[in-house]
């Protein structure tokens, strides 16, 4: 029993080391992993070029898969290039895997000491996080060691010996199972890897290991899929072609299992020295020869997933991957863009708004409340997305955008919120037959394409953080100070003048000077944040609440 534990353990050590390389590759190089990525879609060579490099880094195609589906369910790139890179993901696992199996025992306690140090001296920085991969290696080493010595006394077990023996190397069954055990831990390549140490222990039949692997590259597949379902129609598209390829290679190779395992049997190699090298050749040749029918297979896909009708309700969000919720650049990446398509939403209303103040337009004021709708809905996926993600090891400058992102949400919610009551009032007094002056009508439309102005500035600030645009929207944010102060006064001048129109609309026009304020300096919120953030000197001006 003791036994069977510590190869339970240390197939459980293997995992965990997958998991720790794979996360702090992507905390470390996600956002140039995604570059790659996005930029790699010119020619389909790239592409598959590209879906080795970065599977070979973070050591799982289910890691390039969930980005990969990412980007083409935003529409930042086609589905062939997009399975074409999937294809190069395929050959990365198996490349990694042949790196994996090579004789570095000797690598194991170097990786983890000098991973241990730096993680623990330097956690929240880049060192720290490469630091964390150093540990995920040396504990994949380590485990492929403990598998291999846990492995020796079940192997003369007769018990075991019995349940591996109900594996006789009827490929299909095989497969089920190298696929049902992929997905369980995660990984194709903590299976393959597995499957080889078992092979090299006599535990399975050469026969036996690859089937197992070949179910491993299907059950990467399945998990794929599994991980893209809450994506739309195009982001699965992309996982289920890459299934569909790997079921296709199962089908191509099941007819020559036999003669090739009795080819490779003579060879002389090891049998865990058998499995890598299939492995590695199986998806090499399999990849190479489906690259040229990418476009075949996206049509297919584009078949077997149309696309969903859109419903009427109210917004959902685009842009809030949560495959990017480990890494936290892109995460932050992510909810940035959202937060900025909040902002657009607010300057439509803004745009409602204003046909509603010039004429008597009910349906303006009823998609004012519709917009309002889709603002509350965006501010809510924002406000959830940033709060699952992991901040224990932010850097500083992410933790102060982090701050940032949920500072102007809130903000821009606020503004929505005041932008439907305006309506509300101006609606309400526009069916009381009330309506304003022509010098009141024309304050209230100045004042609004100030504060119009103001949210662009304030939205391109919060994007690039340039300082002298922080600066300039605070003067305009003085600006309109000054100018509602001027108007408020004018429009009492006109009481004093019995104006009846103004006299009619006395307290709902002061309201919405006030309203206009209130929302003016929502919009010029952040450019605090930036001017803050930069470090202003003592003596620029502007830089007091």
């Amino acid at each position: 029993m003791l036994t069977l534990l510590n190869l339970l353990s240390a197939i459980a050590l293997l995992v965990w080391g997958t998991h720790i390389v794979r996360t702090g590759i992507l905390r470390v190089y996600g956002s140039q992993l995604r570059r790659i990525l996005s930029h790699s879609v010119a020619r389909r060579p790239q592409a598959f070029a590209a879906g080795i490099g970065v599977t070979a880094l973070v050591q799982s195609s289910n890691a390039t898969a969930l980005l990969v589906t990412s980007f083409v369910a935003q529409g930042l790139m086609a589905l062939p290039p997009a399975l074409a890179i999937m294809l190069g993901a395929d050959v990365g696992t198996a490349l990694m895997a042949r790196v994996l199996t090579l004789d570095l025992a000797w690598l194991s306690p170097l990786l983890i000491c000098a991973g241990v140090l730096l993680f623990l001296s330097r956690k929240q920085s880049r060192a720290g996080q490469i630091g964390r991969v150093a540990i995920g290696l040396g504990l994949l080493l380590l485990a492929l060691q403990l598998i291999v010595e846990a492995a020796r006394p079940i192997a003369e077990s007769n018990s075991i010996e019995a349940l591996f023996a109900s594996l006789t190397g009827d490929l299909l069954l095989d497969a089920l199972v190298g696929a049902l055990f992929a997905i369980l831990t995660y990984s194709s390549l903590a299976a393959v890897l597995l499957t080889a140490t078992l092979a090299g222990s006599g535990m399975i039949s050469l026969p036996v290991a690859i089937g197992l692997v070949i179910g491993a590259n299907v059950g990467s597949g399945v998990l794929a899929l599994l991980s893209s379902s809450m994506q739309s129609a195009a982001g699965r598209r992309v996982a289920l072609g890459s299934l569909l390829y790997k079921l296709l290679g199962l089908l191509l190779v099941l007819p020559l299992v036999e003669p090739l395992v009795h080819w490779m049997s003579g060879l002389g190699w090891s049998a865990a020295n058998l499995v890598i090298t299939f492995h590695l050749a199986y998806n090499g040749l399999r990849c190479l020869l489906m690259l040229p029918s990418v476009g075949l297979m996206a049509r297919l896909c584009s078949l077997l997933l149309p696309e969903r009708v859109q419903d009427n309700g109210v917004a959902k969000p685009r842009h809030l991957d949560r495959a990017a919720l480990d890494t936290p650049s892109l995460a932050l990446a992510n909810a940035v863009r959202e937060t900025l398509r909040i902002g657009d939403l607010v300057e439509q209303m803004l745009a409602h708004l204003l046909e509603v103040l010039r004429a008597d337009s009910a349906g303006a004021a009823q998609q004012v409340r519709k917009l309002d709708d889709d603002v509350d809905a965006l501010y809510g996926a924002v406000k959830l997305y940033l709060a699952q993600m992991p901040r224990d090891y932010l850097p500083a400058h992410d933790s102060r955008r982090w701050a940032e992102i949920i500072e102007l949400a809130v903000n821009l919610e606020h503004a929505g919120d005041l932008i439907e009551q305006m309506a509300g009032k101006l609606d309400s007094h526009k069916r009381a037959r009330h309506h304003f002056s022509s010098d009141g009508l024309a304050e209230l439309t100045t004042l609004h394409g100030l504060l119009a102005g103001n949210l662009r500035l304030g939205l391109n600030v919060f994007l690039n953080g340039n300082r002298d645009n922080a600066r300039r929207l605070l003067e305009e944010k003085q600006r309109f100070r000054q100018e509602e102060r001027r108007l408020a006064h004018a429009h009492v001048d006109r009481l004093a003048q019995q104006v009846v129109q103004s006299i009619e609309t006395s307290a709902l026009h002061l309201e919405l000077i006030a309203d206009m304020k209130r929302l003016n300096s929502l919009f010029c919120s952040s450019a605090y944040a930036q001017l803050e953030a930069l470090a202003p000197a003592p003596g620029d001006p502007q830089t007091q609440r």
